[in-house]
């Protein structure tokens, strides 16, 4: 606290800010405030509000999901500023309880439109005291002539009141009458008065503006009436609040009315910023001041108790007015209609932005827009935002078993609160890691395991490139292709690396070959090693026996996919230097507008995942995720958590990663497009995209840190997806058969010493039977390409001219999946999703194969197991699929000129 807000605090003046936006709620700024002492509370009111929603993005996140909702302009309104208010007040409680109801209040306004409606203002008084259920909460009522029975009864039912737009001195007795006689009226009825509060805001800076307009250029009255009418409305307050009648309420627990000084920046430049706080100091007194008096008094205020001077000159002072043929009866009424009119049209323009919002945002949902706005409101009436806290299972499946697994699958709902009991071991482990200079992590895992910390790596990439300064970089190895297992092994050699063997199960079959294949490399170092698992996994036991340096166990309660903000998570971000608490901070923040007891409309993963399921529904099933480049990893993991969450049953979602954006002709009508921003790099696409008569949402993702709360929101809208779909979100019933078929193959080969070469077209006759496959495709079918090659920037480029190629030809959707790692993404997908796909597979002969050690196995026949596995359950199930082998690896560039030509 500066010692000037101090001293006037010492003097028995409290400062209230005369300000509220959500980003001084989110980014710490006036909690920052309320712990130096520089306010005691704070006030709102229409043109706040308007200023804070229509000349900022801080309400876009919110305002989304209830413009897809189709929620009126009001409604919206009265949704965020409660939010707002219950924030703030959550924020001064501690205050309030300390000054016992003294201080630490924080005030909401009526609808401006009700201003001389009675019964209205008292029925919305009470109602917004209810729903934002803070006792630190003062309701505005203007002090308009109809507004003085509504205080007394707003009064009278035990709500703290702050009576607003005061301006004359007559209605400042009937306002001070209105309060006592609330007091006493609740007295009558033997109901407790000690928790009641109130303060009467009595207008300044305005009084001199209108006199001063009105009083001769020459005259010296200038910028003295609304300091004089201040004054002698604190003389009324003295005398009003002693006597008997004050007395007997005072002796029940009745508190002071105090009176507050409002509208105290100055509007003419040429009087001093702080002249209407300096000269109206006093005790049991507020003054409610804007961001810019505050800076001025706390840089250069005068602090004395001033309120009570000059009096003699005071009381002459209005008759000298009078002389000159102003009279301050009629400047305070035409004040007071003023002041009812401005805010009525503050409020009117504020309502009016809002609406022109929710048009624009609406209008991104194209076609969809009626059917969302049903599906949210079903939502809520089926109150499923309750029922997924309650790990309600009948949301997904009547199955028991089904069940069972559900409720064993909901720990991640919780997760930005858990996962904080975690975060001093991962941190103190990382700083040892970093202490020892150890400089590259590579992370052995599949799906789950490895695809949040390979998004995190990369989304972060200036902090994991700080290698040279003690940070490590980190990288995933999520593949058995020994080129890229080569790679690895020489990008991060053991004498230089530490290696994070991530599998929640324990048992992956292309995370334990990685393990032997390093451990052997370095020579059985188990310092070099560290483990991260559900407890009492093989994989726990094996990391015990060998002397892993460090296990660390995940939530058993979290399933794969939705593992992002666990150890398998969490751990790689501690390594790559990351500040954890923020990062789940974030991931609270979206957490809290994902409760139980936060409105369906206003869930921002509900409405999405409502989104998600009516496009679906409406053949839109092609989720199609655009990204600016610091965010194009996300897609990976989103991939994942959609596919293999809701591709059962014959249903689900695709999302389509990376393809390359074409001409708008060349998407069918069965794309929803997910623009995720944070540069802007998409903008132009966007309307075209749009115009074309496709769905298209943009979400902001301002910074990386907001990661954490897209893996939250995304993580509620793909529950909630599978809730409308009828599909479980949390099995994976088809991915099974493809790892049976490729063990097979691997047991038959370890029998026979040969693997069986499958069905396959050469490069020769590829031309041919490309262009027969690519004829298959029928509308609102899409392309796989499941590529069993080595992951590098050199094939993914030919591999998206592939794809580009393929949908020019056949204007289908055409995702694309690197082998073996999308079976542990996309594979439920396939084998257990609509019919829809055609799937082409590429293999191709290793130039260098590796051993794997123990296992009697190469990485280069395991890989090819599991493409020959895949193809095999593809073909059991009907599905249209093209195998087509490589001898060289580098020969698939050739393939899309083959479909060009």
């Amino acid at each position: 606290m500066s010692e000037i807000i101090k001293k006037t605090t010492d003097l028995g003046q409290s400062l209230w800010y005369d300000n509220i936006q959500r980003k001084l709620l989110e980014n710490g700024d006036l909690e920052a405030m309320i712990k130096r002492g520089d306010i005691r509370g704070v006030t709102s009111n229409p043109s706040i509000f308007h200023n804070a929603i229509a000349k900022s993005n801080d309400y876009e996140s919110a305002l989304i999901p209830l413009a897809w909702a189709g929620w009126e302009a009001e409604d919206i309104f009265w949704q965020l500023a409660v939010e707002d208010i219950r924030q703030a007040c959550d924020l001064f409680l501690l205050l309030y309880e300390e000054t016992q109801g003294g201080d630490g209040y924080v005030s909401i306004e009526v609808s401006p439109y009700l201003a001389k409606k009675t019964d209205q203002t008292i029925k919305q008084a009470r109602a917004l005291w209810e729903r934002v259920d803070r006792p630190n909460l003062m309701i505005k009522i203007p002090a308009t002539l109809e507004g003085i029975p509504a205080i007394r009864k707003t009064i009278a039912s035990g709500i703290n009141v702050n009576v607003t737009l005061i301006f004359s001195l007559a209605r400042y007795d009937q306002v001070m009458d209105a309060y006592l006689s609330g007091l006493e009226d609740r007295l009558a009825e033997k109901k407790p008065l000690d928790q009641i509060a109130s303060v009467a805001s009595f207008f300044i800076s305005r009084v001199d503006t209108k006199v001063d307009a009105q009083l001769p250029e020459s005259s010296n009255l200038h910028g003295q009436a609304a300091i004089a009418n201040a004054r002698l409305a604190y003389e009324a307050f003295t005398k009003t609040f002693a006597g008997q009648r004050w007395e007997t309420l005072y002796s029940k627990g009745a508190r002071l009315q105090r009176p507050l000084w409002a509208s105290t920046s100055t509007k003419n430049p040429d009087y001093p910023d702080t002249a209407y706080v300096d000269t109206l100091i006093g005790k049991h007194t507020v003054n409610t001041v804007p961001p810019n008096t505050l800076d001025a008094f706390r840089e250069h205020g005068k602090a004395s108790a001033t309120i009570t001077r000059d009096m003699d000159h005071v009381r002459s002072l209005f008759g000298q007015l009078e002389a000159v043929g102003i009279s301050m009866d009629t400047i305070t009424q035409e004040l007071e209609d003023e002041g009812v009119a401005a805010f009525a049209d503050a409020f009117t323009a504020l309502l009016e932005t809002i609406r022109e919002r929710c048009v624009t945002v609406a209008s991104q949902l194209g076609p969809l827009a009626a059917s969302v706005s049903r599906r949210i409101s079903q939502l809520e009436s089926d109150t499923v935002p309750a029922r997924l806290w309650e790990a309600d299972p009948t949301l997904w499946t009547t199955d028991p078993e089904g069940q069972a697994e559900v409720k064993q699958r909901l720990g991640w709902l919780r997760l930005p609160e858990t996962s904080e009991a975690i975060v001093k071991e991962l941190r103190d482990f990382a700083d040892q890691v970093h202490y020892e200079g150890i400089v590259r992590v590579l992370l052995l895992g599949m799906g789950g395991s490895s695809l949040a910390p390979e998004v995190l790596s990369f989304v972060f990439a200036d902090v994991s490139a700080e290698a040279a300064e003690g940070k490590p970089c980190l990288s995933i190895l999520d593949s058995t292709d020994p080129a890229q297992v080569a790679q690895a092994a020489e990008d991060y050699p053991p004498d230089q690396s530490l290696y994070v063997v991530s599998s929640k199960s324990g048992g992956t079959a292309e995370v334990l070959a990685a393990l032997e294949y390093f451990w052997e490399l370095s020579g059985g170092d188990g310092s070099r090693f560290v483990a991260v698992t559900d407890p009492g996994t093989s994989l726990e036991k094996l990391a015990k026996e060998r002397g892993f340096r460090k296990i660390f166990n995940a939530d058993p309660n979290v399933g794969g996919r939705y593992s992002a903000l666990t150890s398998f998570g969490l751990l790689p971000a501690a390594l790559l230097g990351l500040d954890l608490k923020r990062l789940l901070s974030r991931a609270t923040w979206m957490m809290e507008q994902s409760a139980q007891d936060v409105p369906a409309p206003r869930n921002p993963g509900l409405a999405l995942g409502a989104v998600m399921a009516e496009a679906t529904l409406a053949g839109r099933d092609k989720l199609t995720i655009l990204a600016d480049a610091a965010l194009i990893t996300v897609g990976s993991w989103l991939e994942q958590l959609i596919a293999e969450s809701s591709g059962k049953k014959g249903r689900g979602i695709v999302p389509v990663d990376r393809e390359p954006i074409g001409d708008v002709s060349s998407y069918g009508e069965d794309r929803l497009f997910v623009y995720l921003r944070q540069t802007g790099e998409h903008d132009e696409v966007m309307p075209e995209l749009l115009a074309a008569g496709h769905p298209t949402l943009e979400i902001a993702v301002p910074t990386s840190y907001d990661l954490a709360a897209e893996f939250y929101r995304w993580e509620i809208a793909t529950a909630v997806a599978c809730h409308i779909l009828g599909v479980n979100a949390f099995d994976q019933p088809d991915v099974e058969d493809a790892k049976l078929r490729a063990r097979s193959q691997i047991t038959a080969y370890q029998e026979s010493g040969k693997l069986a070469d499958g069905e396959y077209v050469e490069l020769k006759d590829a031309k041919v039977a490309l262009s027969d496959f690519l004829k298959q495709a029928r509308a609102g079918d899409y392309f796989a390409i499941a590529a069993f090659l080595p992951r590098n920037m050199v094939m993914i480029a030919d591999l998206q001219g592939l794809r580009v190629a393929i949908r020019n030809k056949t204007k289908s959707a055409v995702t694309l999946g690197f082998g073996p790692r999308f079976l542990h993404s996309t594979g439920q997908l396939h084998k257990g999703g609509a019919n829809n796909g055609l799937f082409l597979q590429i293999t191709a002969d290793p130039e260098n194969d590796i051993e794997i050690p123990t296992q009697d196995i190469s990485f280069g026949t395991l890989e090819r197991a599991q493409a020959i596995g895949d193809y095999e359950a593809l073909g059991a199930r009907g599905s249209r699929v093209l195998r087509i082998h490589l001898s060289n690896p580098n020969e698939v560039q050739k393939l899309a000129k083959f479909i060009s030509k």
